[in-house]
């Protein structure tokens, strides 16, 4: 027998049992709606392997990710040219999740992922919110005549939820008709309080890494420029700890469009402060 040690494939601090856990991470690696740049379905593997690179203390919850007993599950093998099939892979293991007294970190993966994850839930909790960073609206009713697609993913999770339910942060691009319907509802928040509606709710936390600026995250599908800033986006991880979270999901890293590896050590370190929140 080899005496080792080796290095983990899972992300830091996993703990290896999933009975002993409450948090449980799951690789959801799929981007065959991509209206852009493909090759999401590479970021939750990247994510773990660079993962070993930061530290598990968070400064700004004074944990360790080791006290916080989450399970890696790994990835998921997904379909790549059937989205209904994928997103049925998803909610059946989300429920499976959740039928088991845990909650998901889901890894993407497009931003379509969320649907599969939104869906599983909704058969275990009622009075729920969706609180989604990002640049984009992702309201569109269809693209190209599909109606399964990432940039549609929040209008379809508005359907299951009501719009009057999700509160959309970072937001600086989308086609006109999906402004107006943000206009409408009042979507989009600016400051911290807006969050206080939410205060008596189960609140889903979807996250599209583009919601940051693209000097910091260069590594993803869409950038925009404008963007939040690393600190900007802490303070609404910060302010979300005082609410229920009952799952969240960070997606849309594409880890080759940036060689020098700093969108995925960025995504690695906020996978670790939402982990915190959970």
């Amino acid at each position: 027998m080899l005496s080792g040690p080796f290095l983990d494939r899972n992300f830091i601090g996993a703990i290896d049992n999933f009975d002993n856990s409450r948090i449980v991470m799951l690789g959801m690696p799929f981007d065959g709606t991509c209206t852009n740049r493909p090759g999401a379905r590479f970021g939750p593997q990247q994510i773990r392997v660079e993962s070993v690179g930061i530290e598990e203390y968070s400064a700004y919850f004074k944990t360790n990710l080791s006290d916080l007993k989450f399970y890696d599950a790994g990835e998921l093998e997904l379909p790549f040219g059937s989205p209904k099939k994928a997103l049925d892979i998803i909610e059946e293991n989300v429920n499976d999740i959740y039928s088991c007294g845990k909650k998901i970190l889901g890894i993407g993966g497009e931003h379509l992922v969320t649907l599969g994850t939104v869906r599983g839930i909704l058969k275990h909790y009622k009075n729920i919110a969706v609180v989604h960073f990002d640049a984009h609206a992702d309201l569109r009713e269809q693209y190209l005549d599909i109606e399964l697609t990432h940039s549609g993913v929040m209008m379809q999770i508005a359907k299951l939820i009501g719009f009057e339910n999700i509160m959309q942060i970072g937001i600086r691009s989308g086609e006109k008709d999906e402004f107006e319907l943000m206009d409408k509802y009042s979507t989009i928040a600016f400051n911290l309080n807006e969050l206080k509606k939410f205060k008596n709710r189960n609140i889903f936390v979807t996250l599209d890494l583009d919601v940051l600026d693209p000097s910091i995250m260069s590594g993803t599908g869409t950038p925009e420029a404008g963007g939040l800033t690393y600190k900007e986006l802490m303070e609404w991880i910060v302010e979300l700890k005082n609410y229920n979270i009952i799952g969240a999901d960070v997606v849309e890293l594409a880890p080759d469009y940036d060689i020098t590896k700093v969108s995925t050590a960025t995504a690695c370190k906020l996978i670790r402060e939402v982990l915190n929140i959970l």
